[in-house]
């Protein structure tokens, strides 16, 4: 069985798929959907799942932050699904400011991708059995005993942390650079990959409740 780990970059996705003798193979790629290929499960930081008014947030959001007490900015707030559909900043925090409160910059800045996950599970509902959303600092605070990892990963002190880390429970950063993706980008895909170990192994925990469903169908849950 494969399983495997992807988290947006500049150029496309990170991916880090994991084979049934352990041996990581990370790449870039275009589209998550040609990261799928091949998989059994891949996790994906990104969002998946929107609500149509922007409070309350997804319950998996919420109990997320809670874990992660001082990383809980980590966390971005996703937007509701009419606010996804806007083209501009502008546009997207005047529409879910009507419908409760605004939007920053830094989340409009990932719609394309968000919009991207969306659209491929909704015109591929099979692949609502093989793709999870996952948070690489919730995987990271696993992997720490519970305790959210509090340095900085862009800085060399919390990416030698985070690779020891991922080192210690098997999944050894074998790169640290990629044309078109930054070597945070790296670490969070290994983390998450080893989410998707855990999902295949039915020993990974799901935050939200089982069957939190948005208007489209598509689950509302944070896996770790």
């Amino acid at each position: 069985m494969i399983i495997g780990g992807a988290d947006g970059c500049r150029t496309g996705w990170v991916i880090c798929r994991r084979d049934d003798r352990g041996a990581l193979d990370i790449r870039v790629v275009k589209t998550l959907a040609e990261a799928c290929e091949g998989l059994s499960i891949l996790a994906v930081d990104m969002p998946i799942g929107f609500v149509d008014v922007p409070r309350p947030p997804r319950a998996c959001e919420a109990e997320a932050r809670k874990l992660l007490p001082g990383k809980a900015s980590s966390v971005f707030p996703t937007p509701c699904r009419p606010a996804l559909a806007c083209t501009t900043h502008a546009e997207a925090n005047a529409t879910s400011r009507k419908l409760g409160i605004g939007i920053n910059q830094q989340t409009f800045h990932l719609f394309p991708k968000m919009r991207e996950v969306d659209g491929l599970l909704r015109s591929r509902p099979r692949l609502k059995r093989i793709v999870y959303e996952a948070h690489p600092e919730l995987a990271f605070a696993r992997m720490n005993g519970g305790r959210p990892v509090l340095s900085k990963k862009r800085q060399p002190d919390g990416y030698a942390e985070r690779c020891r880390l991922l080192t210690e429970h098997g999944f050894p950063c074998p790169a640290d650079r990629l044309s078109g993706a930054a070597r945070d980008d790296i670490l969070d895909a290994i983390a998450v990959c080893r989410t998707a170990l855990l999902i295949a192994q039915s020993a990974a925990t799901r935050l939200g409740p089982a069957r939190a469903r948005d208007s489209c169908g598509l689950p509302m849950n944070i896996w770790y």
